[in-house]
């Protein structure tokens, strides 16, 4: 969404002859940094973000705030409204932290959320990384051989799938410290951190799995918070020994017996979902597959997008016995579908797409078998009440398929480059090929001829 979001503002801005510079705070980092000058001289500035940025620098100058996909879907109203002297002047804290002034951070929900994403964005490398190791380890068992009596040691029987095993069991194992860390530092800035990691590690030690570690993250968070309200009035003289002794001693005093407390009924939550998930098969299995791919394309990369995906490789670590997770496989297909569609119909409906988006087609099918959801959003942008029914549509009858099937897959991402970690590989490509041409002549058959326009 942020190369998406920088790529649509800048074509707007070119195409409305205004000037405009776009930093990226993405997943590779900060990216084309602005400068205190470029700011001071700057008439406007569009934050177009789902987590926290740095946003003290912006002191004084007009802002509107809004989530990333604003930015794709929305670029001309952006630019309109930040450089027409009516956006509010956003006023920092005059801290050097990332977290600004919170009235500039949208609603409740929208902050929630960008707590949330943050956690989640820092979490998934962990995820990705870990469980497609631990995917080989158990491939490689499968190709060597495993004695029947000692299939409880799949993945980690001969030495070599032991060595991928240990390595991605040790990414893997950051998961929920890292999601309840970075939750609370969202909230509460590096105080925050550590009691955030305890939170999630107690959940994980404890049995509460990814849900309490999700509740963990926002629990330590706001106890940090309550903290620094607490001590605001403490003399000068202690202001350095709060960070380092008072925050992490009384925030981790508090939230640690919290989640003990917590932890009894979260368990309680999670073993009954681990269980549900383990025995899905039949009906259940293709309904709840095919909600969660219909989710994947419902706002391709959103909120609801992102609630699929996450719980999704949530339930990778309570599979892996079982060869895998029907889940994990209906949600990576549902994220194919869409950009594969939008290739299938831009080649089949011509006449109905410009040289531009017919290009853009192309592209879409590499974005497609990666599992890029995303490439998909600039079509849904410009006829939403068209392309994202047809998405949805074929997304589901992919999800509900593969549930119905019983496909499973180990790793949480990579589409076709994971392929040899799929249960049934020649079907699950089927059923992605079926939903991506059932989508994609929906969406053709919808849309109007260019001529119409």
């Amino acid at each position: 969404h942020t190369y998406m979001a920088e790529d649509a503002l800048k074509k707007q801005a070119q195409a409305m002859g205004v000037a405009i510079k776009v930093e990226t705070n993405g997943s590779e980092g900060i990216k084309n940094r602005l400068t205190a000058e470029e700011i001071a001289k700057a008439a406007g500035v569009i934050v177009a973000a789902d987590k926290k940025v740095e946003m003290n620098r912006f002191d004084g100058k007009p802002l509107i705030n809004r989530p990333v996909s604003d930015g794709i879907r929305k670029p001309e109203e952006l630019i309109t409204e930040a450089i027409s002297g009516k956006a509010p002047i956003f006023h920092g804290d005059g801290s050097s932290s990332d977290v600004g002034d919170e009235s500039a951070e949208g609603t409740i929900g929208q902050r929630i959320y960008k707590d949330l994403m943050n956690g989640v964005s820092h979490m998934l490398p962990f995820v990705v990384a870990g469980g497609i190791m631990i995917a080989i380890s158990f491939m490689i068992d499968n190709f060597m051989g495993v004695p029947n009596d000692q299939l409880s040691s799949l993945g980690s029987y001969n030495e070599v799938a032991g060595w991928f095993n240990q390595i991605g069991s040790a990414a893997f194992g950051f998961m929920l410290p890292i999601l309840a860390g970075f939750i609370a530092s969202s909230i509460a800035d590096r105080p925050g951190l550590v009691v955030g990691f305890a939170a999630g590690a107690l959940a994980n030690s404890g049995g509460a799995g990814f849900l309490g570690a999700l509740i963990g993250g926002f629990l330590a968070g706001y106890v940090i918070i309550f903290l620094k309200k607490l001590f605001s009035k403490l003399p000068k003289s202690l202001e350095g020994i709060k960070a380092i002794l008072f925050y992490p001693f009384f925030g981790l005093l508090i939230t640690g017996f919290l989640m003990l407390l917590i932890n009894v009924p979260m368990s309680a939550i999670n073993t009954a979902l681990n269980d549900f998930l383990n025995g899905l098969g039949g009906a259940n299995a293709a309904l709840l597959g095919a909600l969660l791919a219909a989710m994947m394309a419902a706002d391709l990369g959103g909120p609801i997008n992102k609630a699929a995906y996450v719980f999704g490789t949530a339930t990778l670590a309570t599979t892996v016995a079982e060869g895998g997770s029907i889940v994990m496989a209906s949600v990576m297909a549902g994220g194919m579908v869409p950009p594969l569609a939008i290739f299938i119909a831009t080649r089949l409906f011509k006449n109905k797409f410009d040289k531009e988006q017919q290009d853009a087609g192309l592209t879409n099918i590499i974005m497609g078998l990666s599992f890029v959801t995303e490439g998909a959003i600039p079509f849904a942008a410009s006829d939403p009440l068209r392309a994202i029914p047809s998405f949805m549509v074929g997304s589901a009858i992919t999800g509900g398929l593969v549930g119905a099937l019983s496909i499973r897959l180990m790793a949480p991402h990579g589409g076709i480059f994971v392929i040899p970690l799929v249960s049934q590989p020649l079907i699950y490509l089927l059923v992605i090929a079926l939903g991506a041409v059932i989508s994609g002549v929906i969406f053709g058959l919808l849309k109007k001829p260019l001529a119409a326009k």
